[in-house]
């Protein structure tokens, strides 16, 4: 999207903040449904991050895919879960716990520190020469959608019937 500095600036960070507290959310809630839906809050802002970029297409395919399928998938398979289980485990903190936060921490801490000492002005952005092709012409999504209807179609049909049988398969396991 082409906004003015300022309105771009605060969408960035208000999408950056939805992505942690989802991310957050997932890590920390015990409940795996709310678990489930702060992922949903977290692939939906990633997609609002590739809106953000231009990037329309791969926006569109993140909230279908991922969202609409991945993450419908999961909640189905965790309302099926028994969840008395989830209220019986009162422990707050583990051994296990300690150790991973910890790991986690330090690994957080080293990424921070890379990149800040990181000098992001002296990458040098190379461009294609004047060339100019006929392929270019076309846009990222348009070379997809040809490629997935000429040369790919058959995998890709294949692949949506693999994935409607299974949710079938998952349907009747579910049932019974």
């Amino acid at each position: 999207m082409d906004l003015p500095g300022p309105i771009h600036d605060f969408l960035l960070v208000f999408l950056g903040s939805g992505l942690i507290v989802g991310g957050l959310g997932v890590v920390l809630l015990t409940n795996p449904i709310f678990s489930a839906f702060s992922l949903g809050l977290v692939l939906v802002c990633i997609s609002l991050f590739f809106s953000l970029s231009n990037s329309y297409f791969v926006a569109a395919a993140q909230l279908l895919i991922y969202v609409g399928a991945i993450n419908v998938l999961i909640l189905f398979a965790v309302m099926f879960m028994n969840g008395s289980e989830y209220s019986k485990d009162l422990t707050l903190w583990t051994v296990g716990d300690g150790i991973t936060s910890l790991v986690c921490t330090s690994i957080f801490i080293s990424l921070i520190t890379t990149i800040l000492d990181t000098s992001w002005y002296g990458i040098i952005w190379t461009t294609k020469s004047n060339q100019i092709i006929e392929q270019d012409l076309i846009g990222n999504s348009q070379q997809i959608g040809i490629h997935l209807s000429t040369d790919f179609f058959l995998p890709f049909e294949l692949i949506s019937i693999i994935l409607l049988v299974s949710l079938i398969g998952a349907i009747a396991v579910a049932r019974q």
